[in-house]
């Protein structure tokens, strides 16, 4: 059994048949989220689609706590060493690259969007990661804008699909449908709205133009575990 739960913005915490895979932890800075104890957030894996400050806030923390093992791209995997996170726990892979872990296997894919880490420094390109485990396919899209690479994920039968919807940094619902579309899958998880007031969106309005075009767009309540 897959689980997921929704930690706001576009943290997810996965629960893969009892192997907990954390992404992009921002939690405590998030006032949408205050509610969640920090505490209570469990990882066996953290996976960093990049290293902007609202995806890597709480990862030293939650790391040093739970004794999770870091997957990120290369350049961004160094910053996540300088952070303390001793290199025996830190997996640094690349775009196109898979790996294989206890729960299943992971393949890092293409993201467009920007890159530096909370002290500046160029943390390599943004990506977005496809989870197979239990004969499913889950595609975290990361913060991105619509690519026609997306197309690419066609043959991977993607089941659910976690895509950023509020725009101004990332793509909007308009082109989440678009992107949706590409990818072939009817199942979307909306992640990176509301937080801030640039990507504020109208949820209805988001859930009726998934609607329009045949799909389903779930935007669970932060702290919602929810089956995939």
């Amino acid at each position: 059994m897959i689980k997921a739960r929704y930690l706001g913005h576009s943290c997810v915490e996965f629960d893969f048949n009892g192997t907990v895979v954390l992404v992009d932890p921002f939690i405590t800075y998030n006032e949408l989220a205050k509610h969640i104890d920090i505490e209570s957030v469990r990882a066996d894996y953290i996976f960093l689609t990049h290293g902007h400050e609202d995806h890597v806030a709480d990862m030293a923390g939650i790391q040093q706590r739970t004794g999770a093992t870091v997957a990120a791209i290369v350049e961004t995997a160094a910053w996540v060493r300088n952070q303390g996170v001793e290199s025996e726990k830190v997996i640094e892979f690349n775009l196109g690259g898979s790996i294989k872990l206890p729960f299943g296997e992971v393949k890092m894919v293409y993201a467009l969007h920007t890159n530096s880490t909370p002290d500046g420094k160029y943390g390599g390109n943004p990506v977005g990661f496809v989870f197979q485990a239990q004969g499913k396919a889950i595609y975290f899209a990361g913060d991105t804008a619509l690519t026609v690479e997306m197309q690419l994920l066609r043959p991977l039968e993607i089941k659910t699909a976690f895509l950023p919807i509020g725009g101004h940094y990332t793509m909007d619902v308009n082109d989440a449908v678009k992107s949706a579309d590409l990818i072939g899958c009817e199942q979307i998880v909306g992640i990176h709205y509301n937080t801030f007031p640039p990507i504020r969106i109208d949820k209805e309005e988001a859930i009726q133009k998934f609607s329009e075009a045949g799909l389903h767009l779930h935007l669970p309540d932060i702290g919602k575990t929810f089956e995939l």
